[in-house]
């Protein structure tokens, strides 16, 4: 990840910013709880990424690329379930009071620290391969619905229906939903933060952005830094759309000298935009429209941030903890678009 001196603040998120945004929607404790004893949210978490370990060390043991990844894979799930164990006795250990940020910030270096880089690697390829060849079908699909308002409103169906591919999330089902759109008028720059790998990315962002650049506008893709999960990376990305484009550069048919790909400088499934690389920032600066895609950036981290111009929060619930946040089901889907006026 860049270093600590190369990350800036986004320069959408509405000023002043310490009073303005904060990166985690569900607040796990409040100024009135006791630094020292953990709050039935923050158990409630910590429970929640405990039950992930069994899943991240099946993947983390069949590392091929790290030595006796079986051994380091063990080390892994009891050193995380250690630290989880010691912010349960103290919310200020580790770097704590915890949230969802740290949480899957001390993940990462556990897995990093031993040696271990990119443990979904192997499953993000094949869905990858899956999705690129469904790819020209699923544009064939959209592009023959000639009425562009149901169109637009068939492609944010197929983000849903991508963004199931989520190998974060202990559960993983399928779900219908109605979605009622905004009229909204043509944009000149969108910058969109992208998700998961496979289906995601190229069955439900791709299609979604090729329409944004039909229509003129264009489009940053922002993507992570490192793997983290299942998240497609800045490289990953690259090498995606270089695939899917046609010997002319186009994207079945349509121009993409308007597509520009950003290092977000990310390295989480989950995202502060208090830190962002200064190449998205200068990229993101002039946008109209900011979309966040996935549970993670979209709903856990920054469903209430505020921006300068429009912004779109669209994702999957599937942690049973913020449905219940939320007052919805598991599986509901989030569809949160927010007009700045003038």
């Amino acid at each position: 990840m860049e270093s600590d001196s190369a990350m800036v603040a986004f320069p959408l998120l509405t000023t002043p910013i310490e009073s303005n945004y904060r990166a985690c929607t569900i607040p796990y404790r409040f100024p009135s709880d006791n630094p020292r004893k953990a709050t039935p949210t923050e158990i409630a978490w910590i429970d929640l990424f405990r039950n992930s370990i069994p899943s991240f060390k099946k993947r983390a043991e069949s590392d091929t690329t790290v030595v006796d990844a079986p051994t380091k894979a063990e080390k892994f799930a009891q050193r995380y379930a250690d630290i989880l164990d010691d912010i349960k006795k103290d919310p200020e250990s580790h770097g704590g009071p915890a949230d969802c940020i740290l949480l899957c910030r001390l993940r990462e270096q556990v897995l990093r620290e031993l040696g271990f880089r990119d443990i979904f690697k192997k499953v993000k390829d094949e869905e990858n391969t899956k999705a690129i060849s469904l790819f020209p079908e699923v544009v064939r699909l959209n592009d023959d619905i000639e009425d562009g308002g149901k169109r637009l409103e068939n492609l944010v169906r197929g983000i849903f229906a991508g963004n199931i591919f989520d190998l974060g999330s202990a559960q993983v089902d399928q779900s219908l939903c109605d979605i009622h759109l905004t009229n909204h008028r043509n944009c000149q720059k969108a910058v969109i933060f992208v998700d998961n790998s496979g289906a995601d990315v190229i069955l439900g962002i791709l299609p979604f952005a090729r329409e944004l650049l039909k229509r003129g506008t264009q489009v940053v893709l922002a993507a992570n830094d490192l793997p983290s999960i299942n998240d497609v990376t800045y490289p990953e990305l690259i090498e995606i759309i270089s695939k899917l484009k046609d010997e002319s550069g186009k994207l079945i048919g349509v121009d993409t000298s308007n597509l520009l790909i950003a290092n977000s400088g990310n390295d989480l499934p989950v995202i502060d935009l208090t830190r962002v690389s200064q190449e998205l920032a200068y990229l993101a600066s002039d946008a109209d429209l900011v979309i966040l895609e996935g549970m993670g950036r979209g709903i856990e981290t920054n469903l209430y941030a505020q921006f300068k111009c429009d912004s779109l929060k669209i994702g999957m619930v599937k942690h049973a903890e913020v449905a219940q946040f939320l007052g919805g089901r598991l599986y509901d889907c989030v569809f949160k678009y927010n007009e700045v006026l003038g």
